[in-house]
């Protein structure tokens, strides 16, 4: 019984018997067939995300030789045998996620319409939200579920720092890298950041690693982010028409707000984000422990489809389809070549280069508990966080390492044997047992 075609696209072609929303519904389907239809689905949504390209797919050649051709190309068996080793008796199967519309949220966006959620038993509602203040209430006020949130987010949460104190947890991160320094085109000459005194910056969030990382780059400068020059805080989908309007000029943004900057002529790319620190974390899977305590099956079956999801996002020669995936107005509301010159790494820099960094932007789901003691560190350099605070075991419940590697382990992904790891940022070591050692050496700070 071929099960290949999309049970929520009526206008698809079907087979007799297919147990799709055009015969009766999936619910139909009982046992292997009905989760054979789920991955099937999910599959095929994968390789063709636009409605129209997979009813001509199906057209052309048939559920059959359709079914055929993808088993080719991925193993459905191990698929639908890992799909029914998911968590069984889902508490809360309908779930609604919010998310900013921007590249970071690659992983969690394009789970839905490329089903990576229906994979994993969930149905899953992706709300875009115009900034990160709105985002975080909603998800405090249990609106949304879970969230695409800020690395730092879970943390300031936890501590109780700009909101009511929750317990929040980063099952997984979203993105590395895919950030950048953006400068309006009238600074072109005025590269050397000892030279911006009394400039203007944007920036998404107070809690952020761009806020954070923007502190950094200007004070290696020798310059002080709170009196030498101003910080605004800006959501990302408005930074590009505060370039323009001359009320900043720059910031350190996601993607593809940068890559959209320099499509519109107002702004360059003066240095990516992972010249400053390669690997560096940006934004996360989030959810409050009460929901994963609470739920802790739909926790589980959730934290594997983002995991599968953002596995997936991490190949390049996914990047593409995903771009087009995730571009519509309902999700980034950008034109396709802007996601897509972000994500693969091929762009235009605004100074008349095309550069080819593939590592631009990667997504590696695994939380380190170090990124989140590096976090710690530079909360208490720039004065949010006052008082002693225990790095290791903050930066333990909120990074879900242990939790993560099981996932990934199971889900086919490469997963690190240790929880911490030493990086470099700007040049400097970074050893997450010794943070405040790490913190004493900076010359500017304000503890």
């Amino acid at each position: 019984m071929p099960l290949i075609c999309d049970p929520f696209d009526p206008s698809a072609t079907h087979s007799d018997g297919c147990g799709c929303a055009a015969h009766g519904g999936v619910s139909q389907l009982q046992g292997a067939d009905r989760m054979a239809q789920i991955v099937n689905t999910a599959v095929l949504r994968a390789a063709f995300p636009k409605a129209t390209s997979r009813r001509r797919f199906l057209k052309a050649v048939g559920a059959t030789t359709a079914a055929a051709a993808l088993a080719e190309l991925f193993p459905l068996a191990s698929a639908t045998a890992l799909a029914q080793d998911a968590p069984k008796g889902l508490e809360k199967p309908n779930l609604k996620i919010g998310f900013i519309p921007i590249t970071c949220a690659s992983p969690i966006i394009m789970a839905q319409p490329m089903g990576f959620y229906a994979k994993h038993g969930l149905n899953v509602e992706v709300i875009k939200t115009a900034g990160w203040a709105i985002v975080r209430d909603k998800a405090l006020n249990r609106e949304y579920d879970a969230a695409h949130m800020l690395s730092p987010m879970p943390i300031a949460i936890s501590l109780g720092l700009g909101s009511v104190k929750q317990s929040w947890q980063i099952p997984a991160i979203e993105n590395i890298n895919g950030q950048a320094i953006t400068l309006a085109v009238k600074h072109k000459d005025r590269r050397d950041p000892k030279t911006w005194k009394g400039m203007r910056f944007g920036i998404p969030f107070d809690y952020s690693m761009h806020n954070y990382l923007l502190r950094y780059y200007l004070a290696e400068a020798g310059l002080d982010p709170d009196s030498d020059v101003q910080l605004r805080v800006i959501p990302p989908p408005e930074m590009v028409a505060n370039l323009r309007a001359d009320n900043i000029d720059g910031f350190l943004g996601p993607d593809p707000v940068n890559q959209r900057a320099v499509f519109d002529g107002v702004g360059f790319i003066h240095i990516l984000s992972r010249e400053l620190w390669d690997g560096h974390p940006c934004c996360s899977f989030s959810s409050s422990a009460e929901f994963a305590q609470a739920n802790p099956n739909t926790f589980l079956a959730l934290t594997q489809a983002i995991i599968d999801a953002t596995g997936f996002a991490n190949k390049a020669e996914n990047r593409k389809q995903i771009a087009d995936a995730i571009a519509p107005t309902n999700y980034l509301n950008q034109p396709p070549v802007v996601v897509e010159q972000a994500l693969t790494g091929i762009f235009a820099d605004g100074l008349g280069n095309v550069v080819r960094q593939p590592l631009r932007a990667g997504f590696d789901p695994f939380p380190w508990e170090s990124f989140g003691v590096w976090i710690l560190t530079q909360m208490k350099r720039w004065g949010q966080l006052k008082g002693d605070v225990d790095y290791a075991q903050v930066a333990k419940s909120v990074m879900l390492a242990t939790d993560a590697r099981k996932q990934m382990t199971a889900l086919g992904l490469a997963a690190p044997a240790a929880n911490t790891k030493t990086f470099v940022v700007m040049g400097k070591a970074f050893d997450p047992a010794t943070p405040e050692a790490y913190l004493a050496s900076f010359p500017i700070k304000h503890v």
